[in-house]
């Protein structure tokens, strides 16, 4: 498994990309969708709601069980990926591309993310 470089990871298991005109990507990594099991829902939070740092947001549902979706960055909610919540597979298929779940407008980014080498050894245990 290979984390991008060029993301941030929560210890929750979130990636953020770098911030776009102060808008940043959300996902969930490889190794959580893994550990997940087959998605098959998606509740995510709604556009124009506000995120805070380490809560929950949001739920993803596989056949496994169900997991909160939580927020790595304080700020607004202006996209969610409606493929998503049509095709909640493709966070399984493609964490970091097409199975992203949501685009915040990042308010503050916590110090505490995690660079891709940093994320690959805790989440190795």
């Amino acid at each position: 498994m290979s984390n991008p470089q060029q993301l941030r990871y929560s210890k929750e298991h979130e990636w953020l990309s770098v911030a776009e005109d102060g808008v940043s990507t959300v996902g969930i990594t490889e190794f959580a969708a893994n550990a997940l099991g087959d998605v098959v829902y998606a509740q995510l939070p709604e556009v124009g709601s506000t995120v805070t740092a380490g809560e929950s947001c949001g739920e993803l549902e596989s056949t496994k069980s169900v997991s909160d979706l939580y927020s790595p960055v304080n700020g607004e909610i202006t996209e969610i990926n409606e493929d998503v919540v049509n095709d909640p597979s493709l966070v399984n298929s493609a964490p970091f591309e097409g199975g992203w779940l949501f685009k915040v407008r990042v308010a503050k980014e916590p110090a505490d993310l995690l660079s891709a080498d940093e994320y690959t050894a805790f989440s190795a245990g």
